[in-house]
C-alpha cells in the first residue's frame, strides 16, 4: 500500500470515528479555576470520569427529587 492510500484510510478513519462520536454523544466545555485539573488528576482519575461521573449523579439526584434545582 503506498504512502497516499495509507494517508486516505487514515482520514477516513478518522472521519467515521468522529461521525459516530457526534450520533452517539453530547459535547461540552466547561471552564474551571486554574489548577483544578491537577487536583482531580492527583485524585487518580480521569477529568472526564469525573465530570461524567458527578454531572449523571446530580441529574439523577435532582429528576428524583420532582426537579427541585437547589442553585
Amino acid at each position: 500500500m503506498d504512502e497516499k492510500k495509507m494517508i486516505e484510510n487514515y482520514k477516513s478513519r478518522v472521519k467515521r470515528q468522529n461521525e459516530k462520536a457526534k450520533e452517539n454523544y453530547d459535547r461540552i466545555s466547561v471552564t474551571l479555576p486554574k489548577g483544578t485539573k491537577d487536583r482531580i488528576r492527583a485524585q487518580g482519575l480521569t477529568i472526564n470520569g469525573f465530570v461524567n461521573q458527578l454531572v449523571l449523579e446530580k441529574l439523577d439526584e435532582l429528576e428524583n427529587n420532582n426537579n427541585e434545582c437547589p442553585f
